[in-house]
């Protein structure tokens, strides 16, 4: 009976713990489902047990995987204990309560019902391992896409203690109690026991050793690691193409936004130009035909003048603080006055100017005109002086200036057009006129040409009160600046000046006159050209009266007869008596000993005269020119007996010259001469150079040399403009390209009359058409391009422009 007593309450024991153990997973199962979607992606493996769990709850395989946990524990308590106290710490926390709540005590007894209960667990450990093996193998595909946080898991893992070692080392109980230390892992929800055998802890082997779960699992997480490779691989392909697929949309975007800007552009240009030929043709309809009205007989120039007077430079703006001014080391302020003349030397620090002694010299005596006298006992020479700081503050204001963006400059244009409207034009006769020099000259320092003696001289600003204003008497006076009064205001129409003043350095007078194509300007003109061409009709007579000059008896005769030689043959000016503080600048007339040479004998020609002096504005003339014999002798003559220094024609001047030209035609002086003579050699150049079947860039390349011939004949010359090099380097690059483009067109063609020789077409006609076309237009530009290099080479140090404008009829132009 005791036997019998102590079976049915191990069956009832069994029970207890059985229902409890399946009462515990069922409540494991019901906190699983209720889980959120953050907390069930913990971890890759996780989340597919959990999958399995809640996918299939009602299947054997299932229940059997949520208990594993409790079969483990039962497991590991018959293997591991030792004793009954060993044992008892190791069990189930839920099963030793279950006895506790039976009144039961966990003695050797009831222990062995607890290994009986182990047992069959192992049996159904090793039946759940095999199902949930064949399981995760189902499930390897369908998980290759789920994403994880690798960092989680492995966070997860680290709080999760290892079987085995860690666990039998935490069993052993520091006092020897069977309940004061029980520990969580016995007791996992399924889930955390199935992370543990995927992070490869070691795990019992099931009956018959074949399965381990541990290189099981490990598998998995290689495969899902090579799904997570492969679907990373893909997620970047994929933003690849959609970087790839936006750069191409935002290119083509981008190409619109150009094309359209572009056409824009074109349609802009295109719309200014129509304005400007419109507005061309308005002005050209509108345009005042002076010549057609008769010229009047009164003397009078003109009957109503109305303008607004000059237009005066800003006034000078202070230096900024940290701008100083150093004298010996020492900053010293100066006074309004006396740094703006300093400004002026220290923006021509750079300068070769600044170099020359008599420019040093000229500007420290004027400057110290200005200081005031607590200013003079400070500086007192110009060595100790420094500007530097000045300068470069004027060097970085003229280089900000230089890198304005395109709008500021275009509003400077805007302004400075509008003052163009408002002072540029008047009314002359009641018709618009354009004004030459409507603006006042600023104060500076004088340069002068070559060696002038006054360069560095102080140009003192110009007031109001020094100018005097010439307008008509019933017509509005223009306005004075604030604060100021016109010193004279006249109503002469006897003359053709619209203001006047007295400028400082040579006391001459300085006019604001109308521009050249004016009616003014081009009466006086149309006056000296028709007095050429009256010339040509008498010129020979001329000639002959003073060929025979050079044999007359008196000496003053001979030297008129070979002054107008030069002056006829060689288009020198007359020349005019200078004064000792001006620049050594001769004419025809002023030539002294030491300006001409002669030679017997010189490069195979005979009796040739050697010229080397400065001409007007110091441009040097040098030429050898073989003369006629009768004249050779007498420059012989006129040489004897004489100092380098000495005139070579001591018994003329300039205007004994004109009266005897002017007794032999009226009107005729030695300028008169020299514009015959550029207009002859103008029109003799162009019918030489000229054919009925030029283009327009061959006929203005003939022009300009043309013309360069008249600008050789009277000496007007230039520097090489600064940037002819970079010019000239740019338009080369533009004719090496051009050319590359022609090569490539020929060989276009070629091929294209290769392939319709092999197959004729009727496309293929058009294309070989096509072709030679832009072979033509090409090999044009190529032409145009070339000759603008070779104009522009040839006119690198020849000034066009003066004889262009002064001394070329412009009807021989124009014809």
């Amino acid at each position: 009976m005791k036997v019998k007593d102590e079976k049915e309450r191990d069956d009832r024991g069994r029970r207890k713990s059985t229902h409890h153990l399946e009462k515990h997973g069922h409540r494991h199962r019901k906190k699983q489902k209720s889980k959120s979607k953050d907390q069930e992606k913990s971890s890759e493996i996780n989340g597919m047990h959990h999958r399995l769990s809640t996918k299939h709850p009602s299947s054997p395989s299932s229940e059997k995987l949520q208990k594993e946990s409790k079969i483990m524990s039962s497991e590991k308590v018959e293997s591991d204990s030792g004793n009954s106290g060993s044992g008892a710490d190791d069990m189930d926390v839920d099963t030793k309560r279950s006895f506790e709540k039976s009144g039961q005590s966990l003695n050797g007894n009831n222990m062995a019902t607890v290994k009986q209960h182990g047992k069959s667990g192992t049996e159904e450990y090793t039946r759940g391992h095999k199902e949930m093996t064949e399981e995760t193998s189902k499930h390897k595909t369908t998980s290759k896409h789920r994403k994880d946080n690798v960092k989680k898991e492995k966070d997860t893992d680290k709080e999760v203690p290892k079987r085995g070692s860690e666990t039998g080392h935490n069993n052993k109980a520091k006092d020897g109690s069977t309940g004061d230390k029980q520990h969580v892992n016995v007791t996992r929800p399924d889930h955390a026991t199935s992370l543990t055998a995927v992070k490869g802890e070691e795990l019992p082997i099931c009956d018959g050793g074949q399965v381990h779960c541990a290189t099981e699992v490990k598998k998995g997480e290689q495969s899902l690691k090579k799904a997570e490779t492969i679907q990373s691989d893909s997620i970047k392909k994929k933003e690849k193409q959609d970087r790839e697929r936006k750069r191409k949309s935002s290119g083509t975007e981008q190409d619109e936004d150009k094309a359209n800007k572009k056409r824009k552009d074109d349609k802009k240009k295109k719309d200014e130009k129509e304005k400007k030929e419109v507005k061309k043709a308005e002005e050209e309809a509108s345009k005042w035909k002076w010549w057609e009205e008769g010229k009047p007989t009164d003397g009078h120039k003109w009957r109503t003048l109305v303008h607004n007077g000059p237009l005066f430079p800003p006034e000078y703006e202070p230096l900024p603080s940290n701008v100083p001014f150093l004298y010996n080391g020492e900053p010293v302020k100066l006074s309004l006055a006396t740094e703006e003349v300093a400004s002026f030397y220290a923006k021509m620090l750079d300068h070769e100017y600044t170099t020359k002694e008599s420019f040093q010299n000229n500007f420290f005596t004027d400057w110290k005109e200005v200081m005031t006298e607590s200013e003079r006992q400070v500086i007192k020479t110009l060595s100790k002086c420094d500007f530097s700081n000045i300068h470069k503050y004027f060097m970085e204001k003229a280089e900000e200036k230089k890198n304005m963006t395109k709008e500021e400059k275009q509003v400077l244009k805007d302004e400075a057009n509008k003052l163009t409207e408002e002072y540029g034009y008047c009314l002359l006769d009641g018709h618009k006129e354009k004004i030459g020099n409507f603006r006042v000259e600023p104060p500076g320092l004088f340069r002068g040409r070559g060696e002038h003696p006054k360069m560095g001289k102080l140009k003192k600003r110009v007031q109001p009160e020094d100018i005097i204003i010439n307008c008509s008497k019933d017509g509005k006076i223009p306005e004075p600046p604030a604060g100021h009064r016109w010193k004279k205001v006249q109503h002469d129409n006897t003359v053709t000046w619209l203001a006047s003043w007295v400028e400082n350095i040579h006391g001459n007078i300085k006019y604001i006159m109308l521009n050249p194509s004016s009616k003014l300007k081009g009466e006086k003109d149309w006056q000296k050209y028709e007095t050429a061409r009256k010339l040509k009709l008498r010129v020979d007579s001329i000639r002959r009266e003073y060929q025979n000059s050079w044999t007359s008896r008196e000496m003053k005769q001979r030297q008129r007869g070979v002054a107008l030689y030069f002056i006829d043959k060689l288009a020198l000016r007359a020349g005019n008596e200078k004064d000792d503080d001006t620049a050594d600048t001769v004419g025809c007339c002023s030539l002294r000993v030491e300006h001409v040479k002669l030679h017997r004998h010189l490069d195979g020609q005979e009796y040739v005269v050697e010229f080397d002096f400065l001409g007007k504005d110091s441009i040097r003339y040098y030429n050898k020119v073989p003369v006629e014999k009768q004249v050779y002798k007498n420059l012989k003559r006129f040489m004897e007996c004489k100092n380098p220094e000495d005139d070579l024609f001591d018994r003329i001047s300039t205007s004994y010259l004109n009266k005897k030209l002017n007794e032999a035609m009226t009107g005729l002086t030695a300028k008169v001469f020299r514009t015959f003579n550029a207009s002859t050699t103008l029109q003799d150049q162009l019918n030489k150079l000229t054919t009925d079947d030029m283009t327009v860039e061959e006929k203005i390349l003939a022009y300009n040399r043309a013309n360069r011939a008249v600008a050789i004949l009277c000496n007007h010359q230039r520097a090489a403009p600064k940037t002819f090099e970079k010019s000239m380097q740019l338009l080369q690059e533009k004719i090496k390209k051009k050319k590359e483009e022609v090569a490539k067109a020929k060989k276009e063609l070629k091929q294209a009359k290769e392939e319709q020789r092999a197959g004729p077409s009727k496309s293929s006609s058009k294309l070989v058409e096509k072709k030679e076309k832009a072979v033509k237009r090409l090999l044009e530009q190529l032409k145009k391009l070339l000759l603008q290099e070779t104009d522009r080479e040839e006119n690198k140090v020849i000034a066009l422009g003066t004889s262009k404008l002064n001394y070329l009829d412009p009807r021989i132009t124009v014809a």
